[in-house]
């Protein structure tokens, strides 16, 4: 049997929901990265009005969930709990970390095929829509709540 995967079809489906969510809530224009388990990016989507930046920002999302194995809601929580170890993982994490909601673990069968990063607006709205674009694609997302 074959590990699930996540499919650069279903990244893409992810990136292009997630932004069109956002413009259907009204909400600030976003940025999308979604990366591979190994923290490869797969699809980068930016709204052409997003501000600078951005990319980076989703990138680090999502880099941080992969890279400690949490959503971005328990990152949350375990950066104020430890915040000397969360400012010190800044220095080794090569794709960065940030602690908030818009950084979502993407799973298949329970077992992490990716995470999903987004960022423009606030956090839980970032999540929010990153959400819609993981339920297109019909994948379980994992915010760490």
């Amino acid at each position: 049997m074959t590990a699930p995967r996540l499919t650069l079809e279903q990244a893409v489906h992810i990136a292009q929901e997630t932004v069109a969510e956002a413009a259907r809530r009204g909400i600030a224009p976003l940025c999308c990265a979604v990366l591979d388990p190994g923290g490869h990016t797969l699809a980068l989507l930016r709204d052409e009005r997003a501000s600078i930046n951005r990319p980076e920002i989703a990138m680090a999302k999502a880099a941080g969930c992969l890279a400690m194995g949490f959503g971005g809601r328990e990152l949350a929580r375990r950066a104020e709990a430890m915040p000397q170890f969360f400012n010190g993982l800044q220095t080794i994490l090569p794709r960065g970390l940030l602690a908030v909601p818009g950084g979502v673990l993407l799973r298949v069968d329970g077992e992490i095929v990716g995470a999903v990063g987004v960022s423009g607006d606030t956090s839980d709205n970032d999540e929010i829509c990153a959400l819609a674009g993981i339920a297109a694609a019909g994948l379980e997302a994992d915010t760490g709540a």
